[in-house]
């Protein structure tokens, strides 16, 4: 099924303001009360990154990461939280689409990988900006706790994806990927 240019930017569109909401509501999710780690987010708007990929292709789910980074930035993150968001973002993404063309891992794998990706991205830009090595000895717990949000994500997607199967909202071509 060849969806048109417009059809194709209402969607994207669409996800783009999804992935802006839940990114939002994810503030108020009270998970450092039970990691009391700094900036540990579960990623709720990489569900809408890794559906993207899935059933839309790199091309616009990169386009969708990249834009919803930046507006998340323009409506409240900052130029910091840009860089944080945007260099984890695209190392998340870069990560996934690799390990996906690769087929060796399940929508938990590669949102696992995408998770320690874009931890690894921020602490990056973390030791930049600090301009201290000191800030990648807190990576370990991030790897640690990315395996958990990474497999929450991971098990969100697959819950959409069986949705979209049952409802036949799925081209047959892509049926097979997820």
């Amino acid at each position: 099924m060849r969806r048109s240019k417009t059809s194709q930017i209402t969607i994207c569109a669409l996800l783009i303001s999804m992935a802006l909401v839940l990114s939002y509501m994810e503030r108020f999710i009270p998970l450092q009360m039970l990691i009391p780690l700094p900036g540990i987010k579960l990623g709720l708007a990489n569900i809408v990154t890794v559906v993207a990929l899935y059933f839309f292709g790199e091309k616009h789910a990169f386009t969708i990461l990249v834009l919803r980074c930046f507006l998340g930035s323009v409506f409240g993150g900052g130029i910091s939280g840009l860089a944080f968001s945007m260099t984890g973002g695209l190392l998340a993404m870069t990560t996934m689409s690799l390990v996906r063309r690769m087929g060796m891992f399940s929508v938990y794998g590669v949102s696992v990988l995408g998770s320690a990706a874009h931890n690894i991205g921020q602490i990056l830009v973390a030791v930049f900006l600090m301009n201290s090595i000191y800030v990648a000895g807190y990576l370990p717990y991030l790897l640690g706790v990315s395996i958990f949000t990474g497999l929450a994500t991971g098990g969100a997607c697959a819950g959409v994806f069986r949705a979209l199967h049952a409802s036949g909202q799925v081209p047959e071509h892509k049926k097979n990927d997820a």
